[in-house]
């Protein structure tokens, strides 16, 4: 099935996400001039994750979404909330000479942040996502133990020592039916979830405080200056600071952004309803990744249904056939769902950066960027929701952090920069293979 059901809006991807709505606002079209203190460009987690954070602050704020809510990565993923920051050791790296001795506690604190601002914004405004408990990080070979047990050493050393456990292959069998994994660590703490329904409610949070949302509005130019603008086609937004937040999807300010991230696609597919297989093939109902450099990754939905996503496409070109591509995974990764059928597949496209660290920064006084998570959009976005809103409101020294890592530019921009992208990704698959 590759169509949205139930009468949802055609302008969704067609995926599972969109087929299991439970709120499907449409938000008006900007038309006419709107004054406010923050305009943020983007309806997707980063935008949306900010506009809460400053409106609960007072402020009043207005996202301004090309297409829908939730349209892009934010309402297409794989719904896994994990500890794992993509780029942590270069921002290690980067960052030890600002922070010192405190850079491995600050990015310890990052790893969990996103997970305490999703969980507590679930509760504070009832938001109906699916919120699930629970991650295995596998190993397919023995230098992938290796690593976990240094994340679970680290764990124990930081007070987590309850919330992780070291997996070996026979305790594997209790946990997922499947050949594969020589063991994993098991994580608590980590989340899994239902992203666009997460991303809706945000958005209605954001609404109900004050904030404005348009659709359908797309962003032909920032106006710079000292109150800077935002025009569409039919209407104007002026504001004391203004917010990118569109990440790989959006093509403005060229002239500064060009060249500094780029897309990656994946594929993920889910399954039609499997009922009590489900419970067996993993019977703790646990979000699950690989320690490969190029993942595959997985989890069950609440209505008990395999959504599976892997084979991530560094060229920027969308599949043309996800479900031929993942189908093999999901078979040899559970032998007992050969020839499962296949009710919906979608791609994603994910914005990757070169050193894999978030990118904040500023394009003049009151304009403000905020992108680059590199496949781990779910937590981060929250957490650098939560620093752009402190940024905005004054308290600069996280952004300050994050803004003064220094980032590689490609020159020619998509046309060079994927390319190197994809030769990056099979060196590294080529070591991998070695270890």
């Amino acid at each position: 099935m590759n169509a949205a059901v139930n009468n949802r809006p055609a302008q969704r991807a067609p995926s599972y996400y969109s087929a299991t709505l439970n709120d499907a606002t449409e938000y008006p079209t900007l038309k006419g001039t709107v004054q406010v203190d923050v305009a943020i460009i983007g309806g997707g987690f980063t935008g949306v994750a900010t506009a809460v954070e400053l409106a609960e602050r007072g402020l009043k704020v207005a996202i301004v979404e090309t297409n829908r809510i939730g349209w892009g990565a934010s309402g297409r993923n794989g719904g896994q909330v994990t500890g794992s920051l993509s780029g942590d050791e270069a921002m290690r790296t980067q960052m030890r000479d600002r922070l010192g001795a405190e850079v491995d506690d600050f990015i310890w604190h990052l790893r969990w942040r996103g997970h305490q601002i999703i969980e507590q914004r679930v509760e504070r405004y009832g938001i109906q996502c699916d919120l699930k408990h629970g991650h295995l990080h596998a190993a397919m070979k023995p230098s992938h133990m290796t690593e976990l047990r240094a994340f679970e050493a680290e764990a124990q050393r930081r007070g987590m020592g309850d919330q992780v456990q070291l997996l070996d292959r026979s305790a594997m069998q209790q946990h997922l039916q499947s050949p594969l994994y020589l063991g994993a660590l098991k994580n608590r703490r980590n989340l899994h979830l239902h992203p666009l329904n997460l991303c809706l409610g945000e958005a209605r949070a954001a609404h109900g405080l004050g904030a404005l949302v348009f659709e359908n509005s797309e962003v032909l130019e920032i106006i710079h200056g000292p109150r800077p603008a935002l025009v569409t086609a039919n209407g104007r937004i002026e504001a004391r600071q203004v917010m990118l937040a569109g990440d790989v999807y959006h093509k403005l300010e060229k002239r500064q952004l060009k060249g500094k991230i780029f897309p990656a696609m994946g594929g993920i597919v889910t399954t039609a309803p499997l009922g009590d297989l489900a419970d067996q093939i993993n019977p703790q109902d646990l979000a699950v990744y690989d320690c490969r450099f190029v993942l595959d990754y997985y989890r069950l939905t609440a209505d008990k249904r395999l959504l599976f996503g892997g084979g991530a496409n560094y060229s920027g070109r969308d599949s043309r056939d996800i479900e031929g591509e993942l189908r093999p995974c999901i078979e040899r990764t559970f032998p007992a769902l050969k020839g499962v059928p296949i009710e919906f597949q979608w791609s994603c496209a994910m914005g990757i950066v070169v050193n894999r660290i978030p990118q904040l920064g500023k394009l003049s006084d009151n304009v403000w960027y905020c992108q680059g998570y590199s496949g781990h959009g779910i937590a981060t976005s929250h957490i650098m929701g939560e620093i752009m809103a402190e940024a905005l409101t004054g308290t600069l020294e996280k952004f300050d952090t994050f803004a003064a890592c220094k980032h590689i530019k490609v020159p020619m921009g998509d046309l060079l920069g994927n390319p190197l992208l994809a030769a990056g990704m099979w060196y590294y698959q080529m070591l991998e293979k070695l270890r």
